[in-house]
């Protein structure tokens, strides 16, 4: 699936990996690079040493961005995955979800 069908704030589901069937919302999308950042999914531990921002340091959790091949838009009927398609409907061109024909918010 190509990054311009997936954009900030979707609801997308996990297709394979440690967080396969998880859900969650894009919160960073860089289709440059092919890949998404999604909240809660792909969190890493970094060592984070002492610092004068942080004088404490220790174990920082982030979200690491993950391919986009790996995840599908939710389909805003049954919360499955589905593929997206673009169709122009009332002279907008907007994304609509293949399995249910549902228009996607975005």
């Amino acid at each position: 699936m190509s990054a311009a069908k997936i954009k900030k704030g979707d609801n997308v589901v996990v297709l394979s990996g440690k967080d396969k069937g998880k859900h969650g919302v894009v919160t960073q999308a860089l289709p440059k690079d092919g890949k998404v950042v999604v909240a809660g999914i792909n969190v890493i531990t970094r060592h984070v040493k002492p610092s004068q921002a942080n004088p404490q340091g220790g174990l920082d959790r982030r979200e690491a961005p993950l391919a986009v091949s790996k995840v599908a838009i939710e389909d805003p009927k049954t919360g499955k995955p589905s593929r997206v398609r673009f169709e122009v409907r009332d002279g907008k061109k907007v994304r609509v979800a293949v399995k249910s024909g549902e228009v996607i918010n975005g």
